[in-house]
């Protein structure tokens, strides 16, 4: 089996498919991972092109653009170890169009799939549960910690429907931001980070809102399982209406 490595970046990993597919027979049998520069390390070493790795994602876009939306999320999901399944996927998608994704029979197709469904799911939940809160200076700071690195198509979605405000999101896990600043988006990493002090008139809405939540609430019908399968306690942390809720 021929062994093809690359930087670990997206763009390399483009490179690499874009040139395995060209060049070899029977891309899908080829084994691709990412080059760890170690003594020992076997593999054809494929170096980054930016050209052909747009090229190559533009190509995708056209002949299967669904296929190209599931490579998206499956680098969002930064999942390692996958490179050659992912690479068999993409050799069939540009085989057989969108109809790839149905294929779940095949191992490499159900796990590109798979994983890429998980990251788009938690984008489209992150849509909803992200908190924002204000800070003293009027800006607006939301914080989170997703399984998956959503952060710039969260921000994406935020600056077309926040476009009035100023306001960071950071990836806490990540320690990665970004920031909107009258009209302009930005996005990079945070080596150290302080919360800001909330306005006081955030400290009365958050108040208020735990109260409501609180009175709203009928102890009868209290279903701790329920709620949980709803709305996983991992992202409980950053909610405002579960501030000081001890796990049932």
């Amino acid at each position: 089996m021929r062994r093809y490595l690359y930087d670990g970046t997206v763009e390399g990993l483009l490179s690499a498919a874009a040139r395995i597919i060209a060049e070899e027979t029977e891309p899908e049998t080829v084994f691709l991972g990412e080059r760890q520069d170690t003594l020992f390390e076997e593999g054809f070493f494929v170096a980054s092109d930016p050209a052909a790795a747009d090229a190559f994602f533009r190509q995708l876009r056209r002949d299967a653009p669904d296929a190209a939306s599931t490579f998206y999320y499956f680098v969002l999901a930064e999942r390692e170890g996958l490179e050659s399944s992912l690479l068999r996927y993409l050799v069939l998608a540009l085989r057989y169009g969108d109809r790839v994704n149905g294929n779940l029979v095949d191992p490499a197709v159900r796990d590109v799939v798979t994983v890429s469904r998980k990251a788009s799911r938690e984008l489209h939940r992150f849509k909803g549960i992200l908190r924002f809160e204000k800070l003293r200076d009027g800006a607006y700071l939301a914080r989170m910690e997703p399984d998956h690195n959503i952060l710039q198509p969260l921000a994406l979605h935020f600056s077309r429907r926040l476009r009035a405000e100023n306001w960071f999101i950071y990836d806490v896990r990540r320690r990665s931001a970004a920031r909107w600043h009258q009209g302009s988006l930005q996005i990079g990493l945070i080596e150290q980070f302080t919360a800001p002090p909330l306005s006081p008139e955030e400290r009365k809405i958050q108040a208020l809102w735990q109260a409501f939540f609180r009175t709203i609430a009928i102890p009868d019908r209290r279903n701790p399982r329920l709620q949980r399968s709803n709305m996983p306690m991992k992202y409980w942390k950053y909610l405002t209406e579960k501030q000081g809720d001890a796990p049932d």
